[in-house]
Protein backbone atom coordinates (compact mmCIF):
# COMPACT_ATOMS: atom_id res chain seq x y z
CA UNK A 1 0.00 0.00 0.00
CA UNK A 2 1.46 3.17 -0.82
CA UNK A 3 2.56 5.70 1.91
CA UNK A 4 0.03 8.85 2.98
CA UNK A 5 0.69 12.02 3.66
CA UNK A 6 1.24 11.52 7.36
CA UNK A 7 3.38 8.13 7.11
CA UNK A 8 6.05 10.75 5.06
CA UNK A 9 5.82 13.55 7.72
CA UNK A 10 6.53 10.29 10.09
CA UNK A 11 9.79 9.21 8.70
CA UNK A 12 13.00 10.46 10.76
CA UNK A 13 14.27 12.54 7.96
CA UNK A 14 11.03 14.60 7.82
CA UNK A 15 10.69 15.24 11.46
CA UNK A 16 14.40 16.62 11.38
CA UNK A 17 13.03 19.22 9.49
CA UNK A 18 10.27 20.22 12.15
CA UNK A 19 7.35 20.03 9.90
CA UNK A 20 4.32 21.89 10.57
CA UNK A 21 0.75 21.45 8.48
CA UNK A 22 -0.36 24.82 7.58
CA UNK A 23 -3.27 24.09 5.25
CA UNK A 24 -5.34 21.01 4.29
CA UNK A 25 -5.11 19.03 7.57
CA UNK A 26 -7.69 16.68 6.98
CA UNK A 27 -6.23 15.61 3.93
CA UNK A 28 -2.98 13.52 4.92
CA UNK A 29 -4.66 10.09 4.33
CA UNK A 30 -3.65 11.19 0.63
CA UNK A 31 -1.33 8.59 -0.83
CA UNK A 32 1.67 10.04 -2.22
CA UNK A 33 3.08 7.55 -5.17
CA UNK A 34 6.27 9.63 -6.17
CA UNK A 35 8.19 12.48 -4.53
CA UNK A 36 9.42 15.51 -6.74
CA UNK A 37 11.56 18.73 -6.14
CA UNK A 38 10.66 21.08 -8.15
CA UNK A 39 11.45 24.94 -8.00
CA UNK A 40 10.18 26.59 -10.74
CA UNK A 41 6.44 27.95 -10.90
CA UNK A 42 5.18 26.46 -13.75
CA UNK A 43 6.11 22.84 -12.74
CA UNK A 44 2.04 21.34 -12.72
CA UNK A 45 2.75 20.24 -16.12
CA UNK A 46 5.42 17.90 -15.33
CA UNK A 47 2.82 15.57 -12.69
CA UNK A 48 0.86 13.04 -13.60
CA UNK A 49 -1.30 12.94 -9.78
CA UNK A 50 -0.29 11.42 -6.22
CA UNK A 51 3.44 13.58 -6.39
CA UNK A 52 4.19 15.09 -3.08
CA UNK A 53 5.93 18.32 -4.07
CA UNK A 54 9.54 19.59 -2.11
CA UNK A 55 10.58 22.96 -3.02
CA UNK A 56 12.31 26.20 -1.07
CA UNK A 57 10.20 28.30 -2.80
CA UNK A 58 12.96 30.24 -4.53
CA UNK A 59 11.68 30.56 -8.10
CA UNK A 60 7.66 31.48 -6.89
CA UNK A 61 6.20 34.05 -8.13
CA UNK A 62 5.91 36.74 -5.48
CA UNK A 63 2.38 38.22 -6.28
CA UNK A 64 -0.50 36.97 -4.11
CA UNK A 65 -2.60 36.03 -7.50
CA UNK A 66 0.31 34.10 -8.95
CA UNK A 67 0.54 32.32 -5.91
CA UNK A 68 -2.69 31.24 -5.68
CA UNK A 69 -2.69 29.63 -8.95
CA UNK A 70 0.53 27.88 -8.13
CA UNK A 71 -1.61 26.08 -5.90
CA UNK A 72 -4.87 25.58 -7.68
CA UNK A 73 -2.75 24.16 -10.29
CA UNK A 74 -1.08 21.84 -8.21
CA UNK A 75 -4.48 20.71 -7.19
CA UNK A 76 -6.12 20.11 -10.53
CA UNK A 77 -3.27 18.02 -11.79
CA UNK A 78 -3.84 15.49 -8.74
CA UNK A 79 -0.86 16.41 -6.34
CA UNK A 80 -1.18 14.56 -2.70
CA UNK A 81 0.30 17.28 -0.83
CA UNK A 82 3.06 20.42 -1.43
CA UNK A 83 6.02 20.58 1.37
CA UNK A 84 8.31 24.21 1.42
CA UNK A 85 11.56 24.61 3.68
CA UNK A 86 11.74 28.29 5.30
CA UNK A 87 14.63 30.21 5.05
CA UNK A 88 15.41 31.03 1.55
CA UNK A 89 12.25 32.54 0.02
CA UNK A 90 9.54 32.74 3.15
CA UNK A 91 11.69 33.22 6.02
CA UNK A 92 8.93 32.33 8.92
CA UNK A 93 5.85 31.64 7.18
CA UNK A 94 4.09 31.60 4.15
CA UNK A 95 2.24 34.05 2.69
CA UNK A 96 -1.36 34.02 3.78
CA UNK A 97 -2.24 33.64 0.03
CA UNK A 98 -0.40 30.11 -0.26
CA UNK A 99 -2.09 29.10 2.87
CA UNK A 100 -5.81 30.45 1.82
CA UNK A 101 -5.84 28.85 -1.40
CA UNK A 102 -4.17 25.46 0.02
CA UNK A 103 -7.13 25.10 2.27
CA UNK A 104 -9.95 26.03 -0.47
CA UNK A 105 -8.40 23.64 -2.80
CA UNK A 106 -8.09 20.73 0.01
CA UNK A 107 -4.18 20.63 -0.88
CA UNK A 108 -1.76 19.36 2.47
CA UNK A 109 0.23 22.25 2.89
CA UNK A 110 3.56 21.41 5.09
CA UNK A 111 6.54 23.44 6.23
CA UNK A 112 9.77 22.70 7.05
CA UNK A 113 11.00 25.41 9.57
CA UNK A 114 15.22 23.71 9.69
CA UNK A 115 16.86 23.20 6.56
CA UNK A 116 16.53 19.25 5.19
CA UNK A 117 18.17 17.71 2.21
CA UNK A 118 15.80 16.62 0.02
CA UNK A 119 17.71 13.67 -1.33
CA UNK A 120 17.38 11.94 2.19
CA UNK A 121 13.41 12.75 2.30
CA UNK A 122 13.20 11.63 -1.48
CA UNK A 123 15.54 8.31 -0.79
CA UNK A 124 13.46 7.86 2.04
CA UNK A 125 9.87 7.81 0.95
CA UNK A 126 11.48 6.44 -2.50
CA UNK A 127 12.62 3.17 -0.60
CA UNK A 128 8.84 2.91 1.60
CA UNK A 129 7.13 3.16 -1.95
CA UNK A 130 9.52 0.67 -4.00
CA UNK A 131 9.07 -1.86 -0.66
CA UNK A 132 5.27 -1.36 -0.92
CA UNK A 133 5.20 -2.40 -4.71
CA UNK A 134 7.80 -5.36 -3.58
CA UNK A 135 5.19 -6.84 -1.18
CA UNK A 136 2.30 -6.29 -3.16
CA UNK A 137 4.62 -8.51 -6.34
CA UNK A 138 4.70 -10.72 -3.46
CA UNK A 139 0.73 -10.80 -2.40
CA UNK A 140 -0.08 -11.07 -5.80
CA UNK A 141 2.35 -14.26 -6.63
CA UNK A 142 0.81 -15.70 -3.55
CA UNK A 143 -2.46 -15.32 -4.77
CA UNK A 144 -1.87 -16.76 -7.93
CA UNK A 145 -0.44 -19.91 -6.74
CA UNK A 146 -2.84 -20.47 -4.06
CA UNK A 147 -5.70 -19.84 -6.36
CA UNK A 148 -4.07 -21.67 -9.29
CA UNK A 149 -3.50 -24.64 -6.87
CA UNK A 150 -7.15 -24.36 -5.89
CA UNK A 151 -8.41 -24.74 -9.79
CA UNK A 152 -5.67 -27.41 -10.64
CA UNK A 153 -7.38 -29.58 -7.70
CA UNK A 154 -10.95 -28.51 -8.41
CA UNK A 155 -11.83 -26.77 -5.36
CA UNK A 156 -15.77 -26.64 -4.35
CA UNK A 157 -17.05 -23.08 -3.90
CA UNK A 158 -16.80 -22.95 -0.38
CA UNK A 159 -13.04 -24.02 -0.27
CA UNK A 160 -12.20 -20.92 -2.77
CA UNK A 161 -14.42 -18.47 -0.47
CA UNK A 162 -12.49 -19.73 2.86
CA UNK A 163 -9.23 -18.65 0.96
CA UNK A 164 -11.09 -15.39 0.05
CA UNK A 165 -11.67 -14.56 3.40
CA UNK A 166 -7.95 -16.28 4.80
CA UNK A 167 -6.52 -13.59 2.81
CA UNK A 168 -9.06 -10.43 3.87
CA UNK A 169 -10.38 -11.09 6.95
CA UNK A 170 -13.58 -10.04 5.48
CA UNK A 171 -17.20 -12.12 4.80
CA UNK A 172 -17.48 -12.97 1.42
CA UNK A 173 -20.48 -14.68 -0.82
CA UNK A 174 -21.32 -16.52 -3.51
CA UNK A 175 -24.77 -15.66 -5.21
CA UNK A 176 -26.45 -16.90 -8.50
CA UNK A 177 -28.43 -14.16 -11.04
CA UNK A 178 -31.69 -14.51 -8.87
CA UNK A 179 -29.91 -13.21 -6.12
CA UNK A 180 -29.93 -16.61 -3.83
CA UNK A 181 -26.35 -17.57 -1.63
CA UNK A 182 -24.62 -20.66 -3.55
CA UNK A 183 -21.84 -20.20 -0.72
CA UNK A 184 -21.15 -18.25 2.09
CA UNK A 185 -18.33 -18.11 4.70
CA UNK A 186 -18.81 -15.58 7.71
CA UNK A 187 -15.08 -14.95 8.24
CA UNK A 188 -15.64 -15.76 11.32
CA UNK A 189 -19.01 -14.02 12.13
CA UNK A 190 -22.23 -14.60 12.64
CA UNK A 191 -23.65 -16.71 9.43
CA UNK A 192 -27.20 -15.45 9.79
CA UNK A 193 -26.86 -12.05 10.92
CA UNK A 194 -24.86 -11.97 7.35
CA UNK A 195 -27.87 -13.43 5.57
CA UNK A 196 -30.26 -11.77 7.38
CA UNK A 197 -32.59 -10.30 4.24
CA UNK A 198 -30.42 -11.39 2.13
CA UNK A 199 -32.26 -11.25 -1.21
CA UNK A 200 -33.80 -7.67 -0.85
CA UNK A 201 -29.80 -5.75 0.26
CA UNK A 202 -28.78 -7.93 -2.64
CA UNK A 203 -31.64 -6.66 -5.42
CA UNK A 204 -30.37 -3.11 -3.99
CA UNK A 205 -26.91 -3.56 -4.60
CA UNK A 206 -26.24 -3.35 -9.02
CA UNK A 207 -22.93 -1.60 -9.21
CA UNK A 208 -21.95 -0.67 -12.61
CA UNK A 209 -18.84 -2.58 -14.42
CA UNK A 210 -17.88 -6.48 -13.66
CA UNK A 211 -15.88 -5.57 -10.73
CA UNK A 212 -16.95 -2.39 -8.63
CA UNK A 213 -17.43 -1.22 -4.79
CA UNK A 214 -21.01 0.16 -3.85
CA UNK A 215 -19.83 2.33 -1.34
CA UNK A 216 -23.72 2.90 0.38
CA UNK A 217 -23.63 -0.98 0.95
CA UNK A 218 -19.99 -1.95 1.52
CA UNK A 219 -19.94 -4.47 -1.05
CA UNK A 220 -17.25 -5.41 -3.42
CA UNK A 221 -18.86 -7.06 -6.26
CA UNK A 222 -17.35 -9.10 -9.20
CA UNK A 223 -19.00 -10.88 -11.92
CA UNK A 224 -18.61 -14.66 -11.85
CA UNK A 225 -18.63 -16.80 -15.37
CA UNK A 226 -17.06 -17.75 -18.26
CA UNK A 227 -17.19 -17.97 -22.26
CA UNK A 228 -19.47 -15.10 -22.04
CA UNK A 229 -21.77 -16.30 -19.76
CA UNK A 230 -21.59 -14.71 -16.22
CA UNK A 231 -23.96 -16.83 -13.73
CA UNK A 232 -23.28 -15.56 -10.23
CA UNK A 233 -21.79 -12.83 -8.33
CA UNK A 234 -19.11 -12.76 -5.54
CA UNK A 235 -19.46 -9.91 -3.16
CA UNK A 236 -16.75 -9.02 -0.13
CA UNK A 237 -18.63 -7.17 2.67
CA UNK A 238 -16.26 -4.52 3.02
CA UNK A 239 -15.96 -2.01 6.44
CA UNK A 240 -13.93 0.52 3.55
CA UNK A 241 -13.07 1.03 0.46
CA UNK A 242 -11.02 -1.92 -0.55
CA UNK A 243 -7.84 -1.66 -1.55
CA UNK A 244 -6.14 -2.45 -4.95
CA UNK A 245 -5.11 -5.94 -3.40
CA UNK A 246 -8.56 -6.61 -2.42
CA UNK A 247 -9.77 -6.10 -5.87
CA UNK A 248 -7.02 -8.92 -7.68
CA UNK A 249 -8.15 -11.06 -4.75
CA UNK A 250 -11.96 -10.91 -5.84
CA UNK A 251 -11.27 -11.05 -9.43
CA UNK A 252 -9.00 -14.20 -8.88
CA UNK A 253 -11.16 -15.92 -6.94
CA UNK A 254 -14.00 -15.01 -9.47
CA UNK A 255 -11.75 -16.78 -11.88
CA UNK A 256 -11.12 -19.79 -10.21
CA UNK A 257 -15.07 -20.17 -9.36
CA UNK A 258 -15.41 -19.91 -13.08
CA UNK A 259 -12.98 -22.95 -14.25
CA UNK A 260 -14.05 -24.64 -11.23
CA UNK A 261 -17.87 -25.07 -12.57
CA UNK A 262 -16.50 -25.71 -16.32
CA UNK A 263 -13.89 -28.52 -14.60
CA UNK A 264 -16.23 -30.02 -12.42
CA UNK A 265 -15.79 -33.76 -12.36
CA UNK A 266 -17.08 -36.51 -9.69
CA UNK A 267 -14.23 -38.80 -8.71
CA UNK A 268 -15.75 -42.36 -9.85
CA UNK A 269 -14.43 -45.58 -10.90
CA UNK A 270 -12.67 -45.56 -14.19
CA UNK A 271 -15.73 -47.78 -15.53
CA UNK A 272 -18.37 -45.00 -14.37
CA UNK A 273 -16.10 -42.36 -16.16
CA UNK A 274 -15.90 -44.38 -19.00
CA UNK A 275 -19.49 -44.83 -19.41
CA UNK A 276 -20.32 -41.44 -18.15
CA UNK A 277 -18.20 -40.21 -21.21
CA UNK A 278 -19.83 -41.60 -23.37
CA UNK A 279 -23.84 -41.35 -22.06
CA UNK A 280 -21.80 -37.48 -22.11
CA UNK A 281 -20.91 -37.99 -25.58
CA UNK A 282 -24.33 -38.69 -26.95
CA UNK A 283 -26.29 -36.49 -25.11
CA UNK A 284 -23.80 -33.56 -26.22
CA UNK A 285 -23.68 -34.95 -29.77
CA UNK A 286 -20.39 -35.28 -29.59
CA UNK A 287 -19.48 -38.31 -32.35
CA UNK A 288 -20.06 -37.52 -35.58
CA UNK A 289 -21.56 -40.45 -36.41
CA UNK A 290 -23.93 -42.37 -34.05
CA UNK A 291 -22.17 -45.23 -35.15
CA UNK A 292 -19.24 -44.19 -33.41
CA UNK A 293 -21.28 -43.83 -29.97
CA UNK A 294 -22.65 -47.62 -30.71
CA UNK A 295 -18.86 -49.03 -31.27
CA UNK A 296 -17.78 -47.24 -27.79
CA UNK A 297 -20.58 -48.48 -26.26
CA UNK A 298 -19.67 -52.18 -27.51
CA UNK A 299 -16.22 -51.65 -26.48
CA UNK A 300 -17.39 -51.53 -22.60
CA UNK A 301 -19.75 -54.75 -23.22
CA UNK A 302 -23.25 -52.49 -23.69
CA UNK A 303 -24.52 -53.70 -26.93
CA UNK A 304 -26.93 -50.44 -28.43
CA UNK A 305 -27.38 -51.31 -32.41
CA UNK A 306 -30.81 -53.18 -33.58
CA UNK A 307 -32.12 -52.75 -29.99
CA UNK A 308 -34.69 -50.50 -28.63
CA UNK A 309 -33.18 -47.96 -26.09
CA UNK A 310 -34.79 -46.14 -22.66
CA UNK A 311 -33.01 -43.81 -20.89
CA UNK A 312 -33.50 -43.54 -16.71
CA UNK A 313 -32.09 -41.00 -14.20
CA UNK A 314 -31.41 -42.14 -10.54
CA UNK A 315 -31.67 -39.09 -8.18
CA UNK A 316 -31.51 -39.20 -4.65
CA UNK A 317 -34.53 -37.49 -2.63
CA UNK A 318 -32.88 -36.41 0.54
CA UNK A 319 -31.94 -32.54 0.49
CA UNK A 320 -28.98 -30.86 0.70
CA UNK A 321 -28.27 -29.23 3.84
CA UNK A 322 -27.96 -25.60 4.39
CA UNK A 323 -24.99 -23.20 3.10
CA UNK A 324 -22.32 -23.48 5.59
CA UNK A 325 -19.44 -21.43 5.91
CA UNK A 326 -16.22 -22.30 5.37
CA UNK A 327 -14.43 -26.31 5.62
CA UNK A 328 -17.95 -27.31 6.37
CA UNK A 329 -19.20 -26.46 3.04
CA UNK A 330 -16.26 -28.01 1.56
CA UNK A 331 -16.96 -31.54 3.34
CA UNK A 332 -20.37 -31.40 2.15
CA UNK A 333 -19.89 -31.49 -1.11
CA UNK A 334 -17.09 -33.77 -0.93
CA UNK A 335 -20.16 -36.30 1.05
CA UNK A 336 -22.38 -35.35 -2.06
CA UNK A 337 -19.91 -36.34 -4.61
CA UNK A 338 -19.27 -39.98 -2.52
CA UNK A 339 -23.35 -40.45 -1.95
CA UNK A 340 -23.57 -39.83 -6.16
CA UNK A 341 -20.92 -42.13 -6.70
CA UNK A 342 -21.92 -44.88 -4.58
CA UNK A 343 -25.58 -44.81 -6.40
CA UNK A 344 -23.80 -45.12 -9.75
CA UNK A 345 -22.10 -48.08 -8.80
CA UNK A 346 -25.54 -49.03 -7.36
CA UNK A 347 -27.50 -48.33 -10.27
CA UNK A 348 -24.36 -50.66 -12.22
CA UNK A 349 -24.32 -53.52 -10.02
CA UNK A 350 -28.52 -53.42 -10.46
CA UNK A 351 -28.55 -53.53 -13.95
CA UNK A 352 -25.21 -56.88 -13.29
CA UNK A 353 -27.92 -58.66 -11.45
CA UNK A 354 -31.17 -57.93 -13.26
CA UNK A 355 -28.93 -58.96 -16.46
CA UNK A 356 -29.61 -56.24 -18.03
CA UNK A 357 -25.92 -54.80 -19.67
CA UNK A 358 -26.50 -50.92 -19.49
CA UNK A 359 -24.31 -47.28 -19.72
CA UNK A 360 -24.45 -46.16 -15.97
CA UNK A 361 -22.60 -42.51 -15.20
CA UNK A 362 -23.17 -39.58 -13.29
CA UNK A 363 -25.03 -37.05 -15.85
CA UNK A 364 -24.46 -34.21 -13.28
CA UNK A 365 -24.06 -33.23 -9.43
CA UNK A 366 -27.49 -34.85 -8.67
CA UNK A 367 -28.49 -37.99 -10.87
CA UNK A 368 -27.24 -40.97 -12.77
CA UNK A 369 -27.93 -42.15 -15.89
CA UNK A 370 -28.59 -45.50 -16.92
CA UNK A 371 -29.26 -45.95 -20.81
CA UNK A 372 -30.79 -49.21 -21.13
CA UNK A 373 -30.79 -51.34 -24.70
CA UNK A 374 -33.87 -53.57 -23.98
CA UNK A 375 -33.50 -57.33 -24.41
CA UNK A 376 -35.58 -58.60 -27.00
CA UNK A 377 -39.13 -59.10 -26.26
CA UNK A 378 -38.64 -57.85 -23.04
CA UNK A 379 -41.43 -54.52 -22.55
CA UNK A 380 -39.99 -51.57 -20.90
CA UNK A 381 -41.95 -51.47 -17.92
CA UNK A 382 -40.64 -55.12 -16.89
CA UNK A 383 -36.90 -53.87 -17.60
CA UNK A 384 -37.87 -50.81 -15.12
CA UNK A 385 -39.57 -52.54 -12.41
CA UNK A 386 -36.37 -55.23 -12.12
CA UNK A 387 -33.63 -52.41 -12.27
CA UNK A 388 -35.55 -50.84 -9.75
CA UNK A 389 -36.15 -53.86 -7.42
CA UNK A 390 -32.50 -54.73 -7.57
CA UNK A 391 -31.57 -50.63 -6.90
CA UNK A 392 -33.48 -50.75 -3.90
CA UNK A 393 -32.17 -54.02 -2.53
CA UNK A 394 -28.71 -52.84 -2.37
CA UNK A 395 -28.70 -48.71 -2.31
CA UNK A 396 -30.61 -47.95 1.44
CA UNK A 397 -30.64 -43.96 0.68
CA UNK A 398 -33.71 -42.99 -0.96
CA UNK A 399 -33.97 -42.03 -3.97
CA UNK A 400 -36.53 -41.93 -7.40
CA UNK A 401 -36.30 -43.83 -10.85
CA UNK A 402 -37.52 -41.99 -13.88
CA UNK A 403 -37.39 -42.98 -17.28
CA UNK A 404 -37.99 -41.27 -20.58
CA UNK A 405 -39.41 -42.58 -23.89
CA UNK A 406 -38.69 -45.02 -25.72
CA UNK A 407 -36.82 -44.91 -29.05
CA UNK A 408 -35.88 -46.86 -31.80
CA UNK A 409 -31.81 -45.50 -32.28
CA UNK A 410 -29.11 -43.78 -30.57
CA UNK A 411 -29.83 -40.32 -32.59
CA UNK A 412 -33.13 -40.13 -30.52
CA UNK A 413 -31.38 -40.80 -26.68
CA UNK A 414 -31.28 -37.23 -25.73
CA UNK A 415 -34.55 -36.25 -26.29
CA UNK A 416 -35.62 -39.94 -23.99
CA UNK A 417 -33.22 -38.16 -20.80
CA UNK A 418 -34.05 -35.08 -21.38
CA UNK A 419 -37.70 -36.87 -20.88
CA UNK A 420 -36.80 -38.41 -17.74
CA UNK A 421 -34.29 -36.02 -16.59
CA UNK A 422 -37.82 -33.32 -16.51
CA UNK A 423 -39.49 -36.33 -14.31
CA UNK A 424 -37.07 -36.87 -11.80
CA UNK A 425 -36.93 -33.36 -10.96
CA UNK A 426 -40.88 -33.48 -10.35
CA UNK A 427 -40.65 -36.68 -8.69
CA UNK A 428 -37.95 -36.55 -6.18
CA UNK A 429 -40.01 -33.39 -4.72
CA UNK A 430 -42.80 -35.09 -4.19
CA UNK A 431 -41.81 -39.42 -4.36
CA UNK A 432 -44.93 -41.82 -3.76
CA UNK A 433 -43.18 -44.74 -3.49
CA UNK A 434 -43.83 -45.85 -6.99
CA UNK A 435 -40.78 -48.39 -8.78
CA UNK A 436 -40.61 -45.65 -11.25
CA UNK A 437 -41.90 -42.60 -12.81
CA UNK A 438 -42.95 -41.41 -16.55
CA UNK A 439 -43.50 -38.60 -18.23
CA UNK A 440 -47.10 -38.21 -17.47
CA UNK A 441 -46.09 -36.65 -13.89
CA UNK A 442 -44.60 -33.58 -15.44
CA UNK A 443 -46.05 -30.00 -15.84
CA UNK A 444 -44.50 -26.65 -16.17
CA UNK A 445 -43.33 -26.75 -12.75
CA UNK A 446 -41.07 -29.57 -13.50
CA UNK A 447 -39.68 -27.89 -16.90
CA UNK A 448 -39.07 -24.70 -14.43
CA UNK A 449 -37.49 -26.70 -12.05
CA UNK A 450 -35.03 -28.59 -13.97
CA UNK A 451 -33.86 -25.35 -15.45
CA UNK A 452 -33.73 -23.09 -12.03
CA UNK A 453 -29.71 -23.42 -12.62
CA UNK A 454 -30.10 -21.93 -16.16
CA UNK A 455 -28.92 -18.24 -15.86
CA UNK A 456 -31.19 -17.41 -18.88
CA UNK A 457 -34.09 -18.34 -16.91
CA UNK A 458 -33.20 -16.71 -13.75
CA UNK A 459 -32.27 -13.30 -16.07
CA UNK A 460 -35.61 -13.49 -17.51
CA UNK A 461 -37.28 -13.94 -14.14
CA UNK A 462 -35.13 -10.74 -12.81
CA UNK A 463 -36.15 -9.52 -16.23
CA UNK A 464 -39.77 -9.54 -15.69
CA UNK A 465 -40.23 -9.11 -11.86
CA UNK A 466 -36.89 -6.86 -10.53
CA UNK A 467 -38.87 -4.23 -10.42
CA UNK A 468 -41.82 -5.01 -8.61
CA UNK A 469 -39.51 -7.23 -6.05
CA UNK A 470 -37.34 -4.53 -5.55
CA UNK A 471 -40.31 -2.35 -4.73
CA UNK A 472 -41.64 -4.51 -2.58
CA UNK A 473 -38.42 -5.02 -0.59
CA UNK A 474 -37.67 -0.92 -0.22
CA UNK A 475 -41.55 -0.29 1.24
CA UNK A 476 -42.15 -3.35 2.35
CA UNK A 477 -44.99 -3.71 -0.01
CA UNK A 478 -47.23 -6.86 -1.13
CA UNK A 479 -47.44 -6.68 -4.82
CA UNK A 480 -46.02 -9.35 -5.79
CA UNK A 481 -48.19 -11.26 -3.23
CA UNK A 482 -51.12 -9.34 -5.12
CA UNK A 483 -49.57 -10.40 -8.70
CA UNK A 484 -49.38 -14.13 -7.71
CA UNK A 485 -53.19 -13.93 -6.48
CA UNK A 486 -54.60 -12.32 -9.41
CA UNK A 487 -52.83 -14.63 -12.26
CA UNK A 488 -53.85 -17.81 -9.83
CA UNK A 489 -57.58 -16.84 -9.82
CA UNK A 490 -57.39 -16.28 -13.93
CA UNK A 491 -57.16 -13.13 -14.19
CA UNK A 492 -60.73 -12.89 -12.63
CA UNK A 493 -60.09 -10.01 -10.84
CA UNK A 494 -63.47 -10.25 -8.31
CA UNK A 495 -62.30 -13.46 -7.02
CA UNK A 496 -58.83 -12.37 -6.89
CA UNK A 497 -60.21 -9.36 -4.78
CA UNK A 498 -61.80 -11.98 -2.23
CA UNK A 499 -58.59 -14.29 -1.94
CA UNK A 500 -56.44 -11.40 -1.39
CA UNK A 501 -58.92 -10.58 1.05
CA UNK A 502 -59.06 -7.11 -0.23
CA UNK A 503 -62.33 -4.27 -1.21
CA UNK A 504 -63.14 -4.52 -4.62
CA UNK A 505 -61.62 -0.70 -5.46
CA UNK A 506 -58.90 -1.78 -3.14
CA UNK A 507 -57.69 -4.38 -4.89
CA UNK A 508 -58.39 -2.77 -8.60
CA UNK A 509 -56.18 0.35 -7.01
CA UNK A 510 -53.10 -2.50 -5.88
CA UNK A 511 -53.81 -3.46 -10.05
CA UNK A 512 -52.97 0.20 -11.39
CA UNK A 513 -50.01 0.30 -9.11
CA UNK A 514 -48.90 -2.99 -10.30
CA UNK A 515 -49.14 -1.69 -14.05
CA UNK A 516 -47.44 1.55 -13.26
CA UNK A 517 -44.16 -0.25 -10.98
CA UNK A 518 -43.93 -3.18 -13.99
CA UNK A 519 -44.89 -1.04 -16.86
CA UNK A 520 -47.14 -3.65 -18.51
CA UNK A 521 -51.12 -4.34 -19.43
CA UNK A 522 -52.62 -6.63 -17.31
CA UNK A 523 -55.36 -7.49 -19.44
CA UNK A 524 -53.05 -8.20 -22.06
CA UNK A 525 -52.26 -12.34 -21.99
CA UNK A 526 -49.23 -13.20 -23.21
CA UNK A 527 -47.67 -10.09 -20.21
CA UNK A 528 -49.71 -12.14 -18.10
CA UNK A 529 -48.31 -15.58 -19.29
CA UNK A 530 -44.65 -14.50 -19.14
CA UNK A 531 -44.99 -12.72 -15.50
CA UNK A 532 -46.40 -15.89 -14.10
CA UNK A 533 -44.03 -18.36 -15.47
CA UNK A 534 -41.60 -15.55 -13.88
CA UNK A 535 -42.88 -16.11 -10.43
CA UNK A 536 -43.30 -19.43 -11.03
CA UNK A 537 -39.51 -20.17 -11.63
CA UNK A 538 -38.82 -17.49 -8.54
CA UNK A 539 -40.55 -19.38 -6.53
CA UNK A 540 -38.25 -22.92 -7.55
CA UNK A 541 -35.31 -20.71 -6.82
CA UNK A 542 -36.48 -19.99 -3.67
CA UNK A 543 -37.17 -23.14 -3.02
CA UNK A 544 -34.17 -24.51 -3.75
CA UNK A 545 -32.00 -21.85 -1.94
CA UNK A 546 -34.49 -21.64 1.16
Amino acid sequence: MLPTVADVLALDTVRRGDPRVVAGGDRLDTRVRWVHVGEVHDIAHLLRGGELVLTTGVALPGEPGSLADYIGELAEVGASGLIVELGRRFVRELPRAVVRAAEEHGLPLVTLGRETPFVQITEAVHARIIDSQLQELRASEQLHEVFTELSVEGASPGEVLNQVVRFSGRPALLENLAHQVLACDAAGGDTGTVLANWEARSRAVMPSGRTAYDAAAGWLVTMVGARGQDWGRLILLCDGPPGPRDIVLAERAATTLALGRLLERHQESLERQAHGTILTGILTHAYADPDEAAARARAVGVPLTGRRLVSAVIRLTSPAGPVSAGPVSAVTALGEQARLGELAEAGAAACREAKLPALVGALDQSSVGVLLPLPPRTAAETALDTLAEHLRAGFVTPFVLAAGSVVESIKDVRRSFLEAEQVAAVAVRQPDGRPFYRLPDLRLRGLLHLLRDDARLQTFAERELGALLAHDAQRHGDLTRILRVYLDSGRNKAVAAQKAHLSRPAFYDRLRRLERVLDTDLDDVESCLSLHIALLALETFRRENG
